[in-house]
């Protein structure tokens, strides 16, 4: 874990979860595993607040516990999952990609999951019917049969998962297994356990309601507790559900891949490779380096009919992705008019190869990309070699390679040439790159703390504007409120909100780069 993640991770857990829990976090991913007495001890926080936020980060999977160095008769410890940190700048695409493919509905449970954790299905099924109501013209609701059957779709695909069952760390504590902490507390994956993608029955009938909140704010308490108890009798008690971010990862993967293929070839290729990852999208397994192969024949039928692909056509597209250079397409027998894979590492390569000539190229001109690109090409090369292959004067390639060692884009190496250990200089690519992003999440929190005053009135205006509106106020007064806002505070605002969202796009397109690499990496280590 370097610096830098680290202080990513500090910052995604502020940015979210709030000091206390950041602190607690930070510290334990520097000390790697503590008891919570000692936690408690060196981070110098009341014991009921370190034991929040454990609960806290638990709830969303970032830390796991089980039995210490003492066994089980000992105190439990505590380690944080960084990764599962880290995946908290990918929420705006899981939610947005649950959009795309499964509606306002979609998008609403992953974003209801995302932000408690893990639910039940019958709570996130009541949850999301409600908002979706509430924000329907009057006299209209949201069934919850829809709800559940958006639910189900996602299950069905493999967006959602269940939780895994806690018994082996729960026998841990008690003293019945004796695994070390590692065994009992890594996330097992979805295929260990045979119920993760099974969906409950659940006793849930009937239609969302709308929020009716009272003059003081404050809740019925009698409603409250009437929800308690039908939340008991739904039939779905201790089955909780979570997002299964690598299964989006892989349709992250997959939607580069064909988009690749699009700017490469036309839309008609690219909806070909697409068919060809959509039928192998769930039986395919994680890591793999290549998809399931495909006949021509099941591509042809699981082709869109929209496009009115010919059976000839459609032969002729497939020879073109097979002999094309850049090999997403690799063609493996010959039953069945043809057997087909999509070469999965390979595109990853071509894609990560890409995305590090692009920074180079911006950051440092074409020259600089020609060195670079010529290194990716020969893999370690002599300076005297480089200055002659990318035909570059022998002072300008010198400062060149000087200023890609000092980014860390290529590294020098001492060779032994010769029986009196002559050495001599060779280059060569590193396989890893540094999170960038920290910086931006820092300028974002920074922008948003120098104009809380200004937001917190923005909000409140908004706020009284919808309930105006909702209760049919004339136009007059929603005039008279909007100039509360004066022009000059205006301008400031909608300044800051054009720095922030250039500051999210910006977090946005570093995260596709990084995720690019990494899968990239990830692929290199899985057996081919």
């Amino acid at each position: 874990m370097t610096a830098q993640e680290v202080r990513l991770c500090g910052l995604l857990l502020q940015e979210h979860f709030g000091d206390v829990v950041e602190k607690v976090g930070t510290h334990l991913i520097r000390s790697g595993v503590l008891t919570l007495r000692a936690l408690a001890h060196e981070t110098k926080l009341p014991l009921d607040l370190v034991k929040k936020s454990l609960c806290v980060l638990m709830q969303h999977g970032m830390c796991a516990f089980g039995a210490g160095r003492r066994g089980p008769a000992g105190p439990v410890e505590y380690h944080i999952i960084c990764e599962r940190i880290l995946h908290m700048l990918r929420y705006p695409r899981y939610i947005y990609t649950a959009k795309s493919l499964y509606g306002d509905t979609g998008e609403l449970i992953v974003e209801e999951i995302l932000q408690r954790g893990q639910m039940t299905m019958s709570s996130t099924v009541k949850t999301v019917a409600d908002r979706l109501t509430h924000n329907m013209p009057e006299g209209q609701s949201m069934d919850y049969s829809e709800v559940v059957s958006a639910f189900s779709r996602l299950v069905e695909t493999h967006f959602l998962q269940r939780c895994p069952p806690m018994a082996s760390a729960e026998s841990s504590s008690s003293g019945a297994d004796n695994t070390p902490l590692p065994a009992v507390t890594q996330p097992t994956e979805p295929e260990d356990h045979p119920e993760c993608y099974k969906l409950p029955y659940i006793n849930l009938t009937g239609q969302g309601k709308r929020r009716r909140s009272s003059e003081d704010g404050e809740a019925d308490p009698r409603a409250a507790k009437k929800a308690k108890t039908d939340s008991s009798e739904r039939g779905d008690e201790g089955i909780y559900w979570q997002v299964n971010f690598q299964r989006f990862h892989l349709h992250f993967r997959d939607q580069a891949i064909i988009s690749a293929v699009s700017c490469k070839l036309d839309q008609t290729s690219s909806e070909i490779v697409r068919t060809m990852l959509r039928m192998s999208e769930v039986t395919t397994p994680t890591h793999a380096a290549f998809t399931q192969a495909l006949s021509a024949n099941e591509i042809f039928r699981a082709l869109p009919s929209s496009y009115n692909i010919a059976r000839p056509i459609l032969d002729q597209y497939l020879t073109l992705l097979v002999d094309d250079p850049m090999e997403f397409v690799g063609k493996t027998g010959d039953s069945g008019g043809g057997m087909y894979v999509v070469n999965l590492h390979r595109a990853l390569a071509n894609l990560a190869r890409a995305t590090l000539e692009s920074v180079v190229q911006e950051r440092f001109g074409s020259r600089s990309a020609r060195i670079f690109r010529l290194l990716l090409r020969k893999r370690h090369l002599e300076q005297k070699q480089v200055e002659d292959f990318a035909m570059v004067p022998a002072k300008e390639a010198k400062d060149m390679l000087y200023t890609l060692l000092s980014e860390n884009l290529v590294q020098l190496q001492l060779t032994v040439t010769t029986p009196v250990h002559a050495s001599k200089h060779s280059l060569y690519i590193t396989s890893a790159t540094l999170l960038q992003v920290g910086n931006l999440i820092e300028r974002r929190l920074y922008e948003t703390k120098e104009n809380k005053r200004l937001l917190e009135k923005s909000q409140r205006i908004e706020a009284i504007l919808a309930s105006l509106q909702a209760t049919g106020a004339e136009a007059a007064q929603l005039t008279e409120v909007e100039e509360m806002i004066t022009a000059p505070e205006r301008q400031q605002l909608e300044s800051l909100r054009h720095h922030i969202n250039k500051l999210d796009s910006s977090e946005n397109q570093v995260d596709e780069t990084i995720f690019l690499l990494e899968s990239y990496i990830n692929s290199t280590q899985a057996p081919r």
